[in-house]
Parts: structure tokens; C-alpha cells; sequence
């Protein structure tokens, strides 16, 4: 803290603590208060007098102590100051009374023993000892009869000198409630103040007092202040006081913070020469992220190229904030997480069919249909028999022929039986045919694929089907002229597409697409065909290594037919002797297990 800074808030200590107008004053020399204040590598204890003292110092241990004696003086109030109890810099508490008419104690209880240095200056008793790290101002605040006078008033109904820079500032303090842990001792220091027609550069000053930042203000910079501000963080009253005032606020490299309007500000910027460096980006695509970038660049002067062959950005802007847009592309270019998908895809189809069927021939030698048993042929060679298409019927007398379901087959029968008898003159014959079938087809893939966060990745298990389509409408109706005929490949099978997504908490969540597919053709006539499909599209929370199961792909399918005799068919128990019946089932099942892991999470660099 410079020594006009240090003066300037000495001075707020002096304003703060003025004397009360009934205050007893016996002595020459006031004590009218006390802060402690943060320093550079050093903390500072502030004692505020009016008039000549006598100053004695010592030390003591166990518990480690530094007192104060300050003959010829009394305190300006008639309550004694009382520490708000935060540790500051190794002080754990500071005492200050009226220990004899004239001599005013001060002790400083420390967490251990200090080397420690005290001199005087004007109006001012400063101890300084050594601090690691900043901390909190505090100050002893002022007495409540003194809170309510003016400004100008405050300062009159004291002894202190009157070249005050800042004595039109009622409160300046910077605390925090006396329960508040030692966690919070490094947040933002806290401020009451109130102005009443402060000049803007006081109280600016005052801010770089209370905050230990270098401010500086701009040329002609002018005004006055008056506002109140109650328990807020020093860098909002900051941004409040200095917008009210239109002025803003620009921190340069080093962390010197700039005061001046806008405009100048602006104009500042448009005389600083422009540098250019070239950041190489390792994960990130440079012409994605130069458009992140352009943002915050400086208007109308900075610019950025991203030059895809080497996967950079040159970035070109004012020296003072260069650094920090470089810094912000590097942030930007962090590792993408990767994401390994181990997919199980199992396909179970089964068909369980059942047919049963029984054809019957009844002929004579002179009248019988040569469909289903073939007769010889008395007129042709020995072992011609009648052509299936030759039915012969005796127009001499009385017979009777009958065929029953000689149209129904069974391909691929499992067992053929043949029965024939003689009935007088008749012969009557049954060809029995039956069939129990099943099939089980079980398909089972584990394709395993890696892919970026955020990046779609697509499993497929299937084939592409060959489909000719036959387009009549280019014959034009004209005889003898060909239709066009095209083949077109039909993409079939089970397909897994899913984009993984890495949350803060390691966790994967999925946008997931299922699909099983197949081509089935229609009748040749139609010239055409169909797609059967069973999709789902879901998204999935799932944790890293775990299994998720997407099911409820089923799809079962019966068919029952049956034709045969009329009436016998039907009769109960035995009507399958009279007919032809199939049953059949098929059952397909798909069921998806998906397990995502984490491979690399980007937490490295």
C-alpha cells in the first residue's frame, strides 16, 4: 500500500472514531481509533492521535503479546473500541482501554511471538510485524452520536488535522460478522460507506486504500459523490459508483486498474500498438474455435485467422490483451472425452409349424379321376399309364368317382403314408402326409466401437437386399416393347445408433436409436415389396461401466389355416381326417445390452 494510500485511510480511521460532543476530554492527547490494515508482506496497526504522546512498546510470552503505552492521552470515546474476533495475519484479538488517567493501553494478543517495528508520523502511532498472507481490513468504528452529523460537521468536532482527503466519507469500513469462519477471510472485503459530496478522485482513492489495488485515475477525471453503500463487496460499490459517475473501470497487464470514460478508455486502446501470436490448438478444430474467440476480441482492432493446415489461430490484438484472449483460446482447447460402447445385439427367430393332411381316391377300372392315383393305360404299351390330366368316365352304367383335397400338399413332409382298400367293385385310396418343423435362428453380435464425446456413432448388423422393381408404365403400351426393370439395394437388419455424452459427474448420457429390419416381397403380380421394421429412440442415463438393456423388440406372428371336406372336416375328434390343417408360429425376439466406458475422461492436457 503506497504511503498516500496508507494516509488516506489513516485519515477514514481519524473521521471514523471523531469525538463525541460530550465526550470528557481532560488531556491535550486524543486516541480517536484504531485499524488494522493490510500491507504488502506485512500487516499494519494503525493508532490514530491528536495532540503530543508519549509512546513505550514491549513484548510478551506465553500467550505472545505487544502492548502499547501512550502517556498523555485519553480515548475520544466513552466505550471502548471491541475486535470483531477474526484472525487477521496472526492477531487474534485487540484490546484497547483507558489503562491510568493519561495512559491508554493497547495489546495485541498474537498466535505467536513477532518481530515488530514502531515509529511515529503525523497524527498516527504505526506498528508493523510481518503477514504471509492478505486479509480483511478492520477498523473500531466510530460512536453512534457521530454517525449522524454531516460530513464536514464529523470532521470539525474532532482534533484531528484538517487536510483530510476523504473527510467527507461519514463510515469507510471494511468487515465482516464477528461468527464468520476462517475460510472466508480471502472473500471479497465487504463496505459501509456513505458520501456526501466526496470529489470522485478521493474516492477512488479510497477504494485503492481499502482493496490494496493500484488504481489510477484518469486525466480531468471530475466529480463529485454522494451515496450510500451498505454491506457490499468493495468491487460492486467499485462498478457502481464509477457507472453512476459514467466512467468505467479497465485492468491493464500487472493488474493496474484504469479509470476514465469510456470514450477514453476506447481511445486509449485505438493508440496501443497491435501484436500477434500464433496459438496452436491440439484437440479442438482451429476454425471452430476461432469463432468462440471473435467474441472477445477488441472492436474494430483485433481479429483471428484459424490456418487449417497446421490447426492454429493467429490471433491479432492490443498488447495489453493479448495474453488474456490467448488464455482464453487455450482454455477452450481441452481434451474431448472418449467414449467406448460395447454393444450386444441378440436375435432370436423361431418357428414352430405343424401340418396334417389326408387325400382320398375312390375309381373303378371303368371310371376314376387320374389325378391322384395314376391307372394304366389298356390301350398304350405295358407300363403307360393315363396322362394326370385324363379323366375317365364309364357312360354305360352306374359308378361313382370322387377325389377329396387333391389340390393340398405338404412340401417337405416329414412322414408319406398310403392306404388302399377294394369296396366291391371300387377301390378306394388315402394318402396320409404330416409334419412338425421347428426352426431357431439365434444371432448374436458384440460389436465394440469407440467415438468422442458428443460424436454419433453407428452399429449395424445386416445385409443390403437386391431388389428388382419392374415399371410397366415405360412399355408406353406399345406390343413387344420390354419394361424398364432397376435394381435397388434395401439396407436391412438390426442397427444400433447412439451418441454418448459425458456429464460432469462421469456419467454417460445416451441418445439412443434401435432398428430391426427386413424386406419381405409381395405377390409377383404386385411387383413390389415391403419393409417390416421395429424401432425405438430413447435417451438413457447410465453410469460408467454400467449395463443398460433396451428390450421390448418382440414380434410374434401365428398363422392357422385349414381346408378340407365340407361337414366331415368340421366334425369333432376326427375332422382332421378329412382335411388339410397348418399351424404355424413365429416368435422374433431383439434384445440390446449397451455398456459405455469412460477410456479417457480429458481431465489430462
Amino acid at each position: 500500500m503506497n504511503r498516500f494510500a496508507r494516509m488516506t485511510f489513516a485519515a477514514l480511521a481519524l473521521a471514523v472514531l471523531a469525538p463525541s460532543a460530550h465526550a470528557t476530554n481532560t488531556n491535550d492527547a486524543q486516541v480517536t481509533g484504531v485499524s488494522l490494515l493490510p500491507s504488502p508482506g506485512k500487516a499494519e496497526l494503525i493508532i490514530g492521535v491528536s495532540g503530543a504522546v508519549t509512546v513505550k512498546d514491549f513484548a510478551l510470552s506465553n500467550p505472545s503479546r505487544i502492548v502499547l503505552d501512550l502517556t498523555g492521552a485519553t480515548l475520544a470515546t466513552a466505550a471502548e473500541p471491541v475486535y470483531d474476533g477474526v484472525a487477521r495475519a496472526g492477531v487474534i484479538n485487540v484490546r484497547v482501554r483507558q489503562n491510568a488517567p493519561g495512559v491508554v493501553r493497547i495489546v495485541l494478543d498474537l498466535d505467536h511471538d513477532r518481530t515488530y517495528t514502531v515509529h511515529r508520523e503525523d497524527g498516527q502511532v504505526r506498528v508493523s510485524f510481518g503477514a504471509d498472507e492478505s486479509f480483511l481490513a478492520w477498523s473500531s468504528g466510530i460512536p453512534a452520536a457521530a454517525r449522524s452529523l454531516p460530513v464536514s460537521a464529523a470532521a470539525d468536532a474532532s482534533a484531528a488535522p484538517t487536510p483530510v482527503t476523504m473527510a467527507s466519507a461519514t463510515v469507510l469500513r471494511a468487515d465482516r460478522p464477528a461468527t464468520a469462519p476462517r475460510s472466508q477471510q480471502r472473500q471479497e472485503p465487504r463496505i459501509t460507506v456513505t458520501w456526501d459530496k466526496a470529489e470522485i478522485a478521493d474516492v477512488v482513492s479510497g477504494f485503492a486504500a481499502l482493496s490494496g489495488r493500484t488504481i489510477v485515475l484518469g486525466k480531468g477525471v471530475t466529480g463529485q459523490v454522494t451515496a450510500e453503500i451498505r454491506d457490499k463487496p468493495w468491487s460492486q460499490a467499485f462498478q457502481a459508483i464509477l457507472a453512476a459517475q459514467g466512467l468505467s473501470a479497465q485492468e491493464m497487464p500487472g493488474g493496474i486498474i484504469r479509470v476514465d470514460a469510456p470514450s477514453a478508455l476506447a481511445e486509449l486502446d485505438s493508440l496501443e500498438p497491435l501484436e500477434t501470436q500464433v496459438v496452436r490448438v491440439n484437440y479442438a478444430r482451429a476454425s471452430e474455435l476461432g469463432k468462440s474467440v471473435e467474441g472477445i476480441l477488441t472492436k474494430n482492432r483485433g481479429k483471428v485467422n484459424a490456418d487449417t493446415a497446421s490447426n492454429s489461430l493467429i490471433i491479432t490484438d492490443t498488447k495489453s490483451r493479448l495474453v488474456s484472449i490467448v488464455d482464453f483460446a487455450k482454455g477452450l482447447d481441452i481434451r474431448t472425452p472418449q467414449v467406448s460402447i460395447q454393444a450386444k445385439i441378440i436375435f432370436v427367430d423361431r418357428t414352430d409349424l405343424e401340418q396334417l393332411g389326408v387325400k382320398y381316391d375312390l375309381g373303378s377300372s371303368n371310371q376314376f379321376f387320374n389325378k391322384l392315383v395314376q391307372r394304366p393305360d389298356p390301350n398304350g404299351e405295358p407300363g403307360d399309364v393315363f396322362p394326370s390330366n385324363v379323366n375317365v368316365v364309364d357312360l354305360g352304367g352306374n359308378a361313382v368317382s370322387a377325389i377329396a383335397n387333391a389340390n393340398s400338399d405338404i412340401p417337405l413332409s416329414a412322414i408319406d403314408l398310403v392306404f388302399s382298400t377294394a369296396l366291391g367293385g371300387y377301390s378306394l385310396t388315402a394318402f396320409l402326409s404330416a409334419l412338425e418343423r421347428v426352426e431357431l435362428s439365434d444371432v448374436q453380435a458384440e460389436p465394440v466401437i469407440t467415438t468422442l464425446d458428443n460424436k454419433k456413432a453407428d452399429i449395424i448388423v445386416g445385409e443390403e437386399v437386391p431388389v428388382r422393381i419392374v415399371d410397366y408404365s415405360t412399355s408406353g403400351g406399345v406390343a413387344g416393347a420390354q419394361p424398364r426393370a432397376t435394381v435397388s439395394f434395401k439396407e436391412t437388419g438390426i442397427r444400433l445408433t447412439v451418441t454418448p455424452h459425458v456429464t460432469n459427474n462421469r456419467q454417460i448420457l445416451m441418445s439412443l436409436k434401435t432398428e430391426r429390419s427386413s424386406v419381405k416381397p409381395l405377390a409377383a403380380a404386385d411387383l413390389g415389396f415391403s419393409i417390416d421394421k421395429q424401432a425405438t429412440e430413447n435417451q438413457l442415463l447410465v453410469a460408467d461401466g454400467e449395463t443398460a438393456v433396451i428390450g421390448g423388440l418382440t414380434v410374434t406372428t401365428v398363422q392357422r389355416t385349414r381346408n378340407g371336406i365340407p361337414l366331415l372336416s368340421s366334425l369333432p375328434l376326427i375332422g382332421n381326417l378329412f382335411s388339410f390343417s397348418s399351424n404355424s408360429e413365429n416368435r422374433k425376439d431383439l434384445l440390446i445390452l449397451v455398456t459405455p466406458r469412460i477410456v479417457d475422461d480429458g481431465t489430462q492436457q
